[in-house]
């Protein structure tokens, strides 16, 4: 019979709980439970509009996006700066956890200021579990590239959304942009 050590419960659960929030977080996990309070990735065929979004070295081109309630947007995203930038749609908390993630990827040579490294993203995938930026509310891109992010916002915003680049210290620069919910678009 197997019998569950107290400290290795405790441990297993250190290193469980703060990926578990950021999971359910992210979306309703097909469960029906609703929406997440930043939306739900979208589909590109249900897009009312496309914004196109410039990323500069620390500041995003519009600095600012309106939406309808439950609107889908497909954002053509571009960085125009000399550095690796990222568009990431969420809230202040998601964002500020988001940074740490962010960080972890520069310690451990993903990200290297004007390129991604994806072999060490590969390996950081394969040591912790994470490191490879797929998140559906996400593009990571280095200087000229450009991506995708299909977005759906939420019928109802009980706080703020925003966009913004949590690559390490662009955030606290500046690099922050608010989703505005308007009725009657």
């Amino acid at each position: 019979m197997n019998k569950i050590h107290p400290l290795r419960a405790f441990a297993a659960a250190l290193l469980i709980a703060p990926t578990a929030g950021l999971a359910g977080g992210a979306h309703s996990g097909g469960h029906g439970h609703g929406e997440a309070a930043h939306g739900r990735p979208g589909k590109a065929s249900a897009a009312a509009r496309t914004v196109e979004v410039v990323m500069h070295d620390n500041w995003f081109e519009p600095e600012s996006i309106e939406v309808a309630p439950g609107e889908t947007i497909r954002f053509k995203v571009r960085n125009a700066g000399e550095f690796v930038h990222e568009f990431n749609i969420g809230t202040p908390a998601m964002h500020a956890a988001h940074q740490d993630e962010m960080q972890m990827m520069m310690d451990h040579g993903v990200l290297k200021g004007d390129s991604i490294d994806m072999k060490a993203a590969k390996a950081m995938q394969a040591s912790m579990g994470h490191g490879m930026h797929d998140d559906p509310n996400s593009v990571l891109l280095a200087p000229g590239e450009t991506g995708e992010v299909v977005w759906t916002f939420p019928e109802h915003m009980d706080g703020t959304i925003e966009f913004a680049c949590n690559v390490p210290g662009h955030y606290g620069s500046g690099m922050v942009g608010e989703v505005e919910l308007k009725h009657g678009r």
